[in-house]
């Protein structure tokens, strides 16, 4: 299923020109207009899923397995120091375009890329109900 207004639907089905790096008959992997680090890349399937939430159990298999190839095949090829995979659900997190997608990005010694967070803290019991909560929503 496509969503016709989606932007990368278009991309993903070949309307809109991209750099592209990998195709198959369900995914697309382009490299981003605004990358992080040389050579980020983002995984798209080629059929409309808004975000995790909405993505079947075998498309995301098979986008995990991808994600594992195009990151040995990019790591060869640029030489990079190590690697992210993110993939952001919702507004608060970060998600611009709703259409799940799988950010490849390439890391350097000394890159400016900012994926982290700062650590906070938590005591083991306030781990502990946590736990409880989310095993109870199973």
């Amino acid at each position: 299923m496509r969503k016709e207004d989606c932007i990368f639907c278009k991309i993903a089905n070949g309307e809109i020109p991209s750099a592209t790096i990998y195709e198959d008959g369900d995914f697309r992997v382009i490299l981003d207009l605004g990358p992080a680090a040389k050579g980020h890349a983002l995984i798209l399937p080629k059929h409309h899923f808004d975000n995790l939430y909405d993505l079947d159990d075998e498309v995301a298999s098979r986008t995990l397995v991808l994600a594992k190839k195009m990151a040995g095949t990019m790591t060869r090829a640029l030489k990079c120091d190590g690697f992210n995979l993110v993939q952001n659900n919702g507004t608060v997190a970060g998600q611009t375009v709703f259409h799940f997608h799988l950010h490849l990005i390439p890391r350097y010694e000394g890159d400016k890329a900012n994926l982290g967070w700062t650590p906070g803290k938590a005591s083991p019991e306030e781990l502990a109900k946590i736990a409880e909560e989310i095993k109870r929503a199973e």
